[in-house]
C-alpha cells in the first residue's frame, strides 16, 4: 500500500510540474514584445497617419490647420527662422505626412508633421511643450554597373530600348561632345560604359559618376577615363584630355559696347528686348576668328544681324558672328574650320549704330552669356602622375570588356 501511495504522489508531482512548465511557456509567449513600425523615428502605431501632397496654392499654415493643428501650433511654424525652415519654399507636388493622436476623451491633436522636399531630405516638426524642427537626411547608396549598347538611330534610343537610364546617354554626349560628332552617328556604332547609379532606399535617385567608357564610331574606338589629380576630367588612354578649350574672344577689340541681357533697350529701335550676345566694338575690317574647331552651318545676310556666320562646334555648343562686313575667302556652309581661323571681318551690316561684332553662344540650344562660358581644361595628365593614371586606367579597362 505504501508503494502505491508513493507512486501516485510521484504522478501528481509530475502532472503539476508539467502544468507549471506549460503555464510559464504561455506567460513567456504572451510577454514577447510586438514589433513596432517606425517612420522617421516616430512610432507609427501610436498615431493616425496620413500621407498627401502639397497642392497648388496651398500654404503650410492651411495644411496644418486642416490636419488638426490649433492656432498656437500654426503660429509657431510661421515664426520659425529661415535657417530652421523657410515656410515660403514648400513646393507643389512634394509629399508630407501628418501624425495625429487621440486622447481618452476623443480629442485629436497634431503631434508630428513631416515634409519631404526630396528623396534624401525631410523636415520633422514635433509639438510637445514647444515646436522643434529636425532636418533629416537619408543615406545615398551607390551601385557600380557596366552596360553596352549598339546604336540603330541615336544614343538615347539605344539606351532607352534596352531599359538603360537615358540620363546616362545625356552624360555620355557631354563627355564625348568634343571628340565625337553626335549628329553623324551611324548604324552599328556602339558604346561600352562603366558607371555609378545612386539610390535612396530602393528608389533610383539618378546617375552618379561615369568612370570609364569606350565609343566605337567612324571605324575606331575612343576611350574615356575619369581621373582626379592636379588635373581632373576625362582623358583617353594616352592621358590626353577629351575636351578642347574655346578662345576667350573671337577678335582683338577696343571695348565691350553691350552686354548679354534679356531686357536691353535697343540703340536703334528704342524698345526693350533681349540681346543674347556680347557686342565687341572694333574698327571695320578687324579679323574675326572661330573660337573653336567646328563646321559652318550658316553663312548669309540675316535681317538685323546683317552678314552672319554660325558654327556648330559639337553636339553642345554653337556660336554666331553678326554684322560682318565680309566673309573669309573660301568660307562656305559645311566647311570645317579650325580654332583661331579667320572667318570674317568686323562691320556694321544690318541694324547697327557703328562697327562692332555681335557674338553669340548657344549651349544645348539655349543662349548663354559668352563672358560667363567656362572653357574646359585641356591640360594632359602631367608626367609626374602618369604612373598613377596608368594604374587607374588598367583597373577600369576590365569593366569595359
Amino acid at each position: 500500500m505504501r508503494e502505491k501511495a508513493v507512486f501516485f504522489a510521484l504522478v501528481v508531482l509530475c502532472l503539476l510540474s508539467c502544468h507549471k512548465s506549460k503555464t510559464e511557456d504561455e506567460q513567456q509567449t504572451q510577454i514577447e514584445p510586438v514589433a513596432v513600425k517606425y517612420v522617421y523615428g516616430i512610432a507609427v502605431d501610436s498615431f493616425e497617419v496620413d500621407t498627401a501632397y502639397i497642392g497648388k496654392g496651398e500654404t503650410l499654415g492651411g495644411i496644418l490647420s486642416r490636419a488638426g493643428a490649433v492656432p498656437r501650433q500654426v503660429n509657431e511654424v510661421n515664426m520659425l527662422k529661415k535657417s530652421d525652415f523657410d515656410v515660403q519654399k514648400i513646393q507643389v507636388g512634394k509629399p508630407y505626412i501628418t501624425f495625429v493622436s487621440t486622447d481618452s476623451a476623443g480629442n485629436r491633436r497634431l503631434e508630428y508633421f513631416v515634409y519631404e522636399p526630396s528623396l534624401c531630405d525631410s523636415y520633422i516638426f514635433h509639438w510637445s511643450d514647444t515646436l522643434s524642427v529636425r532636418h533629416g537626411q537619408k543615406s545615398v547608396r551607390t551601385e557600380l554597373k557596366s552596360a553596352n549598347a549598339v546604336i540603330e538611330s541615336s544614343l538615347w534610343n539605344a539606351f532607352s530600348s534596352q531599359g538603360l537610364p537615358t540620363d546616362l546617354a545625356l552624360e555620355l554626349s557631354e563627355i564625348y561632345a568634343w571628340t565625337i560628332d553626335f549628329f553623324g552617328l551611324q548604324k552599328g556604332d556602339s558604346i561600352k560604359v562603366y558607371y555609378e547609379d545612386r539610390y535612396v532606399d530602393s528608389v533610383r535617385l539618378g546617375l552618379g559618376r561615369i568612370y570609364a567608357a569606350d565609343f566605337y564610331h567612324g571605324r575606331s574606338w575612343q576611350d574615356a577615363y575619369w581621373y582626379e589629380g592636379s588635373v581632373s576630367g576625362y582623358f583617353d588612354g594616352e592621358g590626353k584630355s577629351l575636351r578642347k578649350a574655346f578662345l576667350k574672344a573671337p577678335l582683338n577689340y577696343k571695348r565691350i559696347s553691350s552686354h548679354f541681357s534679356y531686357a536691353r533697350k535697343h540703340p536703334v529701335h528704342k524698345v526693350v528686348r533681349p540681346h543674347t550676345g556680347v557686342d565687341y566694338a572694333a574698327p571695320t575690317g578687324t579679323p574675326v576668328v572661330a573660337i573653336g574647331d567646328g563646321v559652318v552651318t550658316f553663312k548669309a545676310y540675316k535681317g538685323g544681324g546683317g552678314n552672319t556666320i554660325k558654327i556648330r562646334h559639337n553636339s553642345v555648343y554653337t556660336t554666331a558672328y553678326l554684322h560682318l562686313s565680309g566673309y573669309a575667302k573660301g568660307l562656305a556652309v559645311g566647311k570645317k574650320v579650325k580654332q583661331g581661323e579667320v572667318i570674317g571681318y568686323v562691320g556694321s551690316t544690318g541694324t547697327a549704330t557703328g562697327p562692332h561684332l555681335d557674338f553669340r553662344v548657344w549651349k544645348d540650344g539655349t543662349p548663354i552669356n559668352p563672358l560667363k562660358m567656362v572653357s574646359p581644361p585641356t591640360d594632359p595628365i602631367p608626367e609626374s602622375e602618369r604612373d598613377t593614371f596608368n594604374v587607374r586606367v588598367n583597373e577600369l579597362r576590365k569593366y569595359l570588356l
